[in-house]
């Protein structure tokens, strides 16, 4: 997905979704190897990124470097706009190829703070927001929103027109408002109210969890490309999986046996790298979950594995555990 709109090449225009304490360099990179056709960081609060001594986890989250050929969207949340401008072009030195608005967080902290998808409420700040950002940068800026703050409020196509007159690229939509969270079901069909009052390129989020998933939200909302989340936890092969089933790119490979738990083993050694032993150890903990859950492993050492703080013995302990759990079948 390339147009004058947006010049960044989406090759496929499958977008992996910004997830709070899941999207760090380490699983963007192993998104990256599959193929996808962007990923974007995890959330980053635009406070913590400009006080005279940034904290090393915004720090660490603006780090863009992931492969030439995926590129990484920067996602900064906030509500000040000297604040928000000020982390855009932090990221935009530290060489981000885009930045990315966060306007559809429904987190209570961070909808507390009136950031967020709390902006949907306030209109005109949430311009002034994107003005400062896309005056301050020379990448890209993209948006992510939801429908509305609620069913009372279901703004996104107004907002979506004010955002592209005011220089945003691409906008990318979760399929519900605020109030709902994560509950019910996406809904697709009230995407394609955005997708027809721009002609900037619309992403669909929500409930995207295969080809099948993402065929019928396309087909619903018209949307240019699909984002995927949660359903990339445990697969991070997944994006490519579904570019190559909707948009004929190559097919991944995807890893089992051994093959699995070489790919398992350098992940987590790559989180281990990234945050140091002890608190990486604690971290990797979640995604050898997903990787045991998504192959079916066995229960008795996904269990063992979750307490293990020897790094040594949980590499030893992938090949059995990753092995499919014909008894629990």
């Amino acid at each position: 997905m390339t147009s004058s709109a947006f010049p960044v090449s989406l090759t496929p225009p499958i977008v992996l979704a910004p997830m709070s304490g899941i999207t760090d360099l380490p699983f963007r990179r192993m998104v990256a190897r599959f193929g996808a056709g962007l990923v974007v960081s995890e959330m980053i609060a635009s406070g913590e990124m400009v006080t005279a001594r940034p904290s090393r986890r915004a720090a660490s989250r603006a780090r863009a470097e992931v492969d030439e050929s995926v590129p990484t969207a920067v996602q900064l949340a906030g509500r000040h706009a000297d604040a928000m401008a000020e982390a855009a072009r932090i990221a935009d030195g530290q060489g981000a190829p885009l930045i990315d608005i966060n306007m559809g967080c429904p987190a209570k902290k961070v909808v507390g703070g009136a950031a967020g998808s709390a902006l949907m409420r306030e209109p005109d700040l949430a311009l002034r927001l994107i003005e400062a950002v896309v005056g301050a940068v020379r990448v890209p800026v993209t948006l992510k929103m939801r429908l509305g703050w609620d069913g009372d409020c279901l703004n996104a196509p107004e907002i979506a027109k004010r955002a592209e007159a005011a220089g945003v690229r691409m906008l990318t939509i979760h399929g519900r408002t605020r109030a709902q969270f994560y509950t019910g079901r996406a809904d697709w069909e009230a995407i394609a109210g955005v997708v027809e009052a721009v002609s900037i390129p619309v992403i669909a989020n929500g409930d995207i969890t295969d080809a099948r998933s993402g065929r019928a939200a396309l087909a619903a909302s018209g949307a240019a490309g699909i984002m995927v989340g949660r359903g990339a936890q445990g697969r991070p092969w997944l994006l490519a999986q579904i570019g190559a089933a909707l948009h004929g790119t190559p097919a991944p490979e995807i890893p089992e046996g051994a093959a699995l738990a070489d790919l398992v083993a350098d992940h987590y050694e790559q989180i281990l790298s990234f945050y140091g032993a002890e608190l990486g150890v604690r971290i990797a903990r979640k995604h050898l979950g997903w990787y045991i859950d998504a192959a079916a492993g066995s229960a008795g050492l996904r269990a063992v594995l979750m307490r293990e703080s020897d790094p040594a013995r949980v590499i030893r302990a992938l090949p059995d555990a990753l092995t499919p759990d014909r008894a629990a079948a």
